[in-house]
């Protein structure tokens, strides 16, 4: 009866537990509570760092629940309706028992339980006189429960009365000591590392992925603290955040065999239930792309919520799949579909952009994050650049591994690491011959590279030719892509694009990448070339180096719909000048353009493909415009792009609609002679 479904987006210390309904049978509703109160009893296996008194103490009190339970007669049903409205109160008091001893032994959460723990002790306390109520109202006697029973129910409800729920004296002291830490790391004192250690073996934490996990789960406490209107807890949660950084980044030398694992995100039941599902599942009904913030509406399906707040602003109160006219418009944000949309996205290497997201950064930049915690970033920043400098080979390959954790999404940890000279020492450490000191200072480089500042930071220290000699052979592929990515963000560049453009290395390096590298590598080496191709000049030069065959022979391979749209991307860049027009022509591009234009389901990828068409139209007319005539697959998806009304890919196949029908007019009437391209010779210099 309790709601497992729950569980799995249930914010910690929230307990929505769900009174049994009214029509249950007796029987049933006796049964369930027994299964319940054992399952809440199996608890008594688990480790416990914090409440242990607590939760002995509840324990105890449910066991001798269910001894009552068991003693109530089988078929009872003369009293029936008096009897389940008690025993519903119990079951609903038993689910949040269960939810609370659940949360108390987290592996995740120890140092947030215990911070919470003055919450914790009430929370049982409430449930144990919530226990003795609801056993005082239980009309034993008409349930047939004999005196021994009853004798037995009324000294339970005596030990629900009297048992004191407090916040445990060892607990009380270990949070002195963390708030003593935390005051230490205001006033930007280095916190004693046998303190630290106290804390952290007090709760269990002896890893280095366990502190990780106490850090994930901050993190995303935070994100859901941001989104209440009180946020009453978002500065002990950015405090506590900010020690568990500390902790993370000073006390463990060793990376453990778990930390592989957290670090992409994913586990071994999650990697299990993604493998059999479908990218399909994760489109939007409507727009057929892949869904960032799944909501569910009143008939039971899931769109993508910028779609279907378009549907309902455009006056339409029906759901878009079933024609059903709906009750509500209100959006119910579909949690667990996000979370399985961003593990699939992480496994497969699909960019998964999350809505708000640079307004989650900004946010922590500039309003959640506590004194502690950036005094705490500032200082394990320091820590971690001296590393970089004088460390071993060891301690070097952690620090630059704890820094590409903390440059990946904070734009307030970049800051400071680049104000602590972090770029320097990375730039050393890319021509290491150890391939993950390499790989992780590359990565952090392209976590760096997206900061103004450091750009100019990496390209005043030399780092474009180092990043360059990464490209071309880096230890590992996962460098080589790195350096690609890192290569794109400095495109942002005009000065970095002309460098990049004039020296012989970069373009042929990033053509060799897109021919032979891993996806994510074909991808990074496609934006790069997109960046570069922002700067005029550098047309002819990847024109030159042979990127347009190269580009469309993949174009036929590629499954990924990003890959897709980039390529096309570059393709439609090319083609808006006559040389690269002519190149794209000659490559044989047109019927695999149009074969993508039929078959795909990215409405980006659409969109490049009209564009592409009509540039090729508008400056390879002669050789574009007969062969888009004669192709009579073209004109259905063109004509379902008009019908989308006025987004720029409608524009633009109207465009190309009226293009192709003018040419026709004019050949049926005689006026004009087709020209194929063989018939011409074009210098595409």
């Amino acid at each position: 009866m309790i709601n497992k479904s729950n569980e799995f987006i249930r914010r910690i210390l929230n307990f929505p537990a769900i009174r049994p309904s009214e029509t249950v049978c007796f029987s049933s509703l006796v049964a369930s509570l027994i299964q319940l109160g054992q399952t809440i009893c199996e608890y008594k296996s688990r480790t416990f760092y914090t409440n242990k008194k607590n939760v002995r103490n509840s324990i105890r009190l449910i066991e001798d629940i269910i001894i009552v339970l068991k003693e109530i007669p089988n078929g009872v049903s003369r009293f029936a309706n008096s009897s389940i409205v008690s025993l519903s109160e119990i079951h609903f008091i038993f689910q949040k028992f269960h939810f609370l001893l659940d949360d108390c032994s987290r592996e995740d959460s120890r140092i947030w339980i215990l911070a919470k723990s003055e919450d914790v002790s009430c929370q049982f306390q409430m449930l144990a006189r919530a226990v003795a109520v609801a056993l005082d109202v239980l009309p034993l006697k008409e349930m047939d429960v004999s005196v021994e029973g009853q004798e037995v129910v009324e000294f339970v409800r005596n030990q629900a009365v009297k048992l004191k729920f407090e916040v445990e004296m060892d607990d009380g002291r270990m949070q002195v000591n963390v708030l003593k830490i935390l005051d230490q790391l205001e006033d930007g004192i280095v916190p004693e590392s046998h303190d630290l250690k106290r804390v952290l073996d007090y709760l269990g934490i002896k890893r280095w992925s366990a502190c990780n996990r106490e850090v994930k789960f901050l993190d995303n406490e935070m994100l859901l603290e941001g989104n209440t209107e009180e946020k009453r807890d978002m500065g002990i949660l950015s405090s506590l955040m900010g020690f568990m950084i500390y902790c993370r980044g000073t006390l463990f030398d060793v990376l453990d065999n778990g930390a592989g694992r957290q670090i992409n995100g994913g586990s071994t039941n999650a990697d299990q239930v993604i493998r059999f599902l479908n990218l399909d599942d994760f489109r939007c009904p409507i727009t057929l792309e892949i869904m960032s913030d799944p909501v569910t509406i009143a008939s039971g399906h899931t769109y993508d919520r910028a779609s279907i707040l378009k549907w309902f602003r455009a006056g339409n109160s029906t759901c878009p799949k079933t024609g059903e006219r709906l009750t509500s418009i209100d959006l119910v944000p579909n949690f667990a579909l996000k979370v399985l949309i961003k593990q699939y996205c992480s496994a497969n290497g699909i960019p998964f952009v999350e809505t708000g997201r640079r307004n989650r950064d900004a946010g922590r930049f500039v309003g959640s994050s506590s004194v502690a915690n950036e005094q705490a970033m500032k200082l394990l920043a320091s820590f971690l650049v001296g590393r970089l400098v004088a460390g071993t080979m060891e301690q070097q390959n952690k620090a630059a591994f704890e820094i590409r954790l903390l440059t990946k999404t904070s734009i307030f940890n970049r800051s400071c690491l680049v104000e602590a000279g972090v770029i320097p020492p990375l730039l050393n450490l890319v021509t290491s011959r150890n391939s993950s000191c390499q790989e992780n200072a590359m990565a952090t480089l392209l976590n760096l590279s997206k900061n103004s500042k450091c750009k100019s930071t990496i390209v005043g220290n030399g780092g474009l030719f180092l990043i360059l000699d990464v490209l071309k052979g880096g230890l590992k592929m996962e460098a080589r892509q790195h350096a690609a990515g890192t290569l794109f963000y400095l495109t942002s560049v005009e000065e970095y694009r002309k460098m990049m453009g004039e020296n012989p290395e970069f373009i042929p390096s990033l053509l060799e990448l897109l021919r032979n590298g891993t996806d994510r590598g074909k991808k990074n080496a496609l934006v790069t070339i997109f960046g570069l191709l922002m700067r005029p000049e550098n047309h002819w030069r990847v024109i030159a180096a042979g990127l347009v065959p190269l580009v469309v022979n993949l174009l036929k391979s590629f499954e990924r719909e990003d890959l897709i749209t980039d390529s096309l991307a570059v393709l439609t860049t090319l083609s808006e000048r006559l040389d690269g027009a002519m190149a794209v022509l000659y490559a044989g591009a047109l019927p695999i353009i149009v074969n993508v234009l039929s078959s795909c389901n990215s409405r980006a990828s659409k969109e490049y493909c009209v564009s592409l068409l009509l540039a090729l139209c508008i400056n390879g007319g002669a050789d574009a415009v007969p062969v888009l005539v004669k192709n009579s697959s073209l004109m259905g998806p063109l004509y379902s792009l008009l019908a989308e009304g006025n987004s720029k890919a409608s524009k633009k196949a109207s465009t190309l609609i009226r293009i192709l029908h003018e040419y026709n007019e004019k050949t049926s009437s005689g006026l004009i002679t087709p020209v194929f391209i063989e018939d011409q010779f074009i210098n595409v210099w």
